[in-house]
């Protein structure tokens, strides 16, 4: 079995190709892109730890529908999107708003939300989230989990703690990877 860490998918939710910038011509196709990812990523015996933000504007029915065609077994880590439609899914093994876990020998400290400071952030422990999009420039040990950072799918621990280079734009400020 392998962990995996995804967050911010917001499957249903047009407003988030534009103002995340997303490579879709449509939410379908946005959809689609994600839950393709997902399945070529993530086994049947594996586990997906979602940071929250799921989905947004779709019907109970059809989130239902559409956690259950996702590979896994899912956890819900409740972001500022997720209503109570989604919380009550029958697909998530546990919804919490935040879990701590060890993997691998890494503690980690895991929310929707960035932290300044977290439970064992002063002996190595990681603090992964999500909400930013990218948007937040890292610091020490706290890793952005969202699909706008990681190629719109699930990521492993090892993929996450890959030093990574940041990309500079034109004008020479930093730009998220």
């Amino acid at each position: 079995m392998t962990v995996y860490f995804t967050s911010d998918t917001h499957f249903g939710h047009g407003g988030a190709r534009g103002r995340f910038r997303r490579p879709f011509d449509s939410t379908a196709e946005m959809d689609a892109a994600m839950e393709a990812n997902w399945n070529a990523t993530v086994g049947p015996g594996d586990e997906v730890w979602h940071l929250g933000d799921f989905a947004l504007h779709m019907r109970p029915e059809a989130m239902a529908e559409l956690l259950g065609r996702l590979n896994g077994t899912k956890h819900l880590i409740v972001g500022n999107n997720d209503g109570p439609a989604t919380l009550a899914l029958p697909g998530w093994s546990s919804v919490r708003h935040y879990a701590e876990l060890t993997l691998d020998g890494v503690d980690l400290v895991m929310c929707h939300y960035a932290f300044r400071t977290w439970n064992g952030m002063h002996r190595k422990a990681l603090n992964l989230h999500g909400h930013s999009h990218g948007q937040l420039k890292p610091q020490p040990r706290q890793i952005d989990v969202g699909v706008d950072v990681w190629s719109f799918r699930p990521v492993t621990l090892a993929e996450l703690t890959v030093p990574r280079q940041r990309r500079k734009t034109v004008t020479g400020k930093e730009a998220p990877p």
